[in-house]
């Protein structure tokens, strides 16, 4: 294994947050009077950050005092119940000690706001991340390169010993923007089809397909 570094997506690649994430968002439209969501289609929304997410969940042509309200009710209802439900996938902790038997470091890189970030990886990962870069105002969020590079500085590794993992169209163009190898997994909320036609060169669809794919770079 040539690389040094080996950076996460959270959601959908980690950890399987779907189901508190359905959860929060159809509490925060309640809240607000506003129609449910089925969790197919949380999943379709995730990905660009909890903003966007409620910007897609709440109907067509709500004002902005309202998706202020939703999204101020889907932070307090989320960050009550944001482990719920929430595990890693099946496999993903032996993947990550063997990464780490090998001196591979691991960063997670997410559009969650930074401290959920920190949290989850504490509360899942304990010290196994060295890094964990979340939402915030002094960075742009994916596909924006610029937490990942944040993680890389704090990591002390460079593009070419870099491998950037996630689940979906926008952690593809994250890698891409930040000029690192993307390896996609299809175990997540996007399906094999999608991650191709986002321009994935490499899929794994489970985590030990993917310490394979890893070892190989």
């Amino acid at each position: 294994m040539n690389i040094k570094a080996v950076i996460w997506d959270l959601d959908g690649t980690l950890l399987d947050t779907l189901t508190d994430l359905a959860a929060s968002t159809n509490a925060a439209l309640a809240q607000c009077g506003l129609p449910g969501r089925t969790k197919d289609e949380v999943r379709s929304f995730v990905g660009n950050g909890v903003r966007r997410l409620i910007e897609r969940a709440v109907p067509p042509g709500t004002d902005e005092a309202t998706v202020q309200r939703v999204y101020d009710a889907f932070v307090a209802h989320y960050g009550a119940h944001s482990r719920d439900t929430t595990r890693p996938y099946d496999g993903v902790m032996e993947m990550l000690d063997a990464l780490l038997a090998q001196g591979i470091r691991l960063a997670i890189v997410s559009n969650k706001i930074d401290f959920a970030v920190r949290e989850l990886s504490r509360t899942y990962f304990g010290d196994r991340m060295q890094v964990a870069v979340g939402d915030a105002p002094e960075r742009r969020r994916k596909p924006a390169p610029d937490s990942v590079l944040e993680a890389m500085r704090r990591m002390g590794v460079g593009r070419e010993e870099t491998v950037y993992v996630g689940d979906s169209d926008v952690d593809v163009l994250t890698a891409r923007n930040a000029g690192v190898v993307c390896c996609a997994v299809s175990w997540g909320f996007r399906s094999e089809e999608s991650l191709r036609e986002a321009g994935a060169e490499h899929i794994a669809a489970t985590p030990q397909a993917l310490l394979e794919a890893l070892r190989a770079l």
